[in-house]
């Protein structure tokens, strides 16, 4: 990221609406814009879903794993990336991670009445992933993915670990991510997606017993 790199936020008008979800909150929808010299972003994401939207980063294999975050986690997501990948991949992956980590960031709100933690088990043929989410409001991410070789297809598997850092650091959640079993890399990666989706839909989900409350005794994140 270069140093003139600029951030903004769309404007109330744009991202908060009167509209309320079933369950009497208001719905959870942000849009955020990211232009720097290397790559210009726009993301929109609707946490109470249907799974619904357009994905397109300029990195094919990309756009494939967060169509597995968009369709398991019933998050709606439109996301457009215009970047260098004429230089190479990783400027649009990480940037892609961290836009889409603030605009999930900006959605989740003040998290009253979330369940806060999601865990979930994904197998796809041989390759087994653990993803444990906890929206607690401080930043940190945990992987052991053992991977068996340095590329699927012409993507550099190095940069799965940018894209989730990017996330994980802004959108101020914790996340582990552990490849129980695997041999093939792209079910490795995809077997991750899958669990990361499910686990971090079950977090971002009310829980009807504490619809006003927040999940933390310390009553903030």
């Amino acid at each position: 990221m270069t140093a003139n790199a600029t951030t903004t936020a769309a404007t109330p008008e744009q991202t908060e609406s009167k509209n309320v979800n079933l369950y009497g909150r208001p719905e959870r929808i942000a849009t955020v814009e990211r232009n720097t010299a290397e790559t210009q972003i726009t993301c929109t994401v609707n946490l109470d879903g249907t799974g619904k939207g357009v994905v397109d980063t300029g990195v094919p294999f990309l756009d494939h794993m967060i169509d597995q975050i968009k369709r398991h986690g019933l998050f709606d997501l439109d996301i457009k990336c215009t970047g260098d990948t004429f230089i190479d991949d990783h400027h649009s992956v990480e940037d892609t991670g961290i836009t889409l980590g603030q605009a999930f960031n900006k959605a989740l709100g003040d998290k009253k009445g979330i369940r806060r933690y999601g865990h979930f088990y994904a197998p796809l043929d041989e390759s087994l992933t653990r993803a444990v989410v906890d929206l607690s409001g401080r930043p940190g991410l945990h992987m052991d993915i053992p991977f068996t070789r340095s590329h699927v297809g012409r993507f550099d598997v190095d940069l799965f670990s940018e894209f989730f850092y990017g996330f994980v650091n802004h959108s101020w959640m914790t996340v582990h991510l552990d490849n129980l079993k695997g041999k093939n890399s792209h079910h490795q990666i995809e077997s991750t997606f899958k669990a990361f989706a499910r686990a971090l839909r079950m977090a971002c989900e009310y829980d009807e017993r504490a619809l006003n409350t927040l999940p933390s005794t310390k009553e903030a994140f």
